[in-house]
């Protein structure tokens, strides 16, 4: 793969996320982990769960079978169980963020416009791959947005804390014209 490809990028994306969400799940307990804020909202579980399985539905088998495996029961990952620990959850997790890596990395230029199929409906491998980034940046959103709720005054900013934008901006224009 080149340097600077759509697949660098993408990846890039990939892990930023999940810096961002791993960095918010660090600073919520397993209670609030549990924790819904109301019957019809998800919890922090659930999302993790939800986000788990549909990258180890979309990034098996990436490019030779369907997106949605028959094994998938969607429905149950808002559902947590006696068996949903943290633990558990996390190392779904964390397969699932290791199955999108592994599928990604050996992709190259000549692979966008290769097609696979989501739930039978025929996507060029670019289309896929934007499809999960927005996907995934949707509920890692809600990840930081419920753990911020949870932590309350003990949360740590994720980015450029309140007030201090000027600071911040001030300090990338000195080190941009360092370079």
């Amino acid at each position: 793969m080149k340097p600077g490809s759509y697949f660098d990028d993408a990846i890039l994306q990939f892990r930023k996320l999940k810096d961002l969400a791993d960095k918010a799940l660090a600073q919520v307990g397993d209670k609030d982990f549990l924790r819904a804020l109301d019957p019809e909202s998800n919890s922090i579980a659930a999302v993790v769960k939800h986000i788990a399985g549909n990258m180890r539905s979309r990034w098996t088998d990436f490019l030779t079978s369907d997106g949605e495996k028959p094994d998938r029961k969607r429905d149950t990952e808002f559902a947590i169980s006696g068996g949903d620990s943290r633990e558990n959850l996390m190392a779904q997790w964390e397969a699932g963020w290791r199955r999108l890596f592994d599928a990604l990395d050996p992709l190259g230029s000549d692979d966008l416009d290769r097609a696979v199929l989501i739930r039978g409906e025929p996507h060029t491998v670019l289309q896929a791959v934007n499809r999960q980034l927005t996907h995934i940046a949707y509920h890692v959103g809600q990840i930081v947005f419920l753990a911020r709720h949870f932590a309350s005054g003990h949360w740590k900013s994720l980015s450029i804390p309140r007030g201090k934008s000027e600071e911040f901006n001030t300090r990338m224009r000195e080190k941009a014209r360092k370079e």
